[in-house]
């Protein structure tokens, strides 16, 4: 079975569990990264790919902050990640973690600003009368 996106219920469910994981291991604050430790961090959804061998985490840092050195502070730290991953997991197969920023709320943000321009509510308004 597979949603709309096209990935199998193994992959979100996986996907799910390595997020929850993540979330855990940043809640604790013991990444061995000053910055990760420090900052509040959402990590909003992980892809994983069909033969479970990569993974993508989506992460944002509250408020955007800093948004360019978490990222680099993920990929220097992606190793320990993926072993605090792999140690909670019960998969045969650890992925491999990238990070990326998830600019999805930016993307909601936008949409949102559009539905409520002036512009927007002329049209809106046209269509019911």
């Amino acid at each position: 079975m597979r949603d709309l996106k096209g990935r199998s219920q193994r992959q979100l469910r996986v996907g799910e569990e390595i997020r929850h994981i993540l979330a855990d291991v940043l809640f604790r604050a013991h990444s061995g990264n000053e910055l990760l430790d420090r900052l509040s961090i959402t990590v909003s959804e992980v892809r994983v790919s069909p033969d479970l061998q990569n993974a993508t985490v989506f992460v944002m840092p509250l408020a955007g902050q800093h948004l360019p050195e978490v990222l680099a502070a993920f990929k220097e730290r992606s190793w320990y990640f993926r072993r605090e991953v792999a140690h909670k997991l019960h998969t045969r197969i650890c992925p491999r973690l990238a990070f990326q920023a998830d600019v999805s709320f930016d993307e909601a943000e936008r949409i949102e600003a559009l539905l409520h321009s002036p512009k927007v509510k002329r049209d809106i308004e046209k269509e019911k009368n």
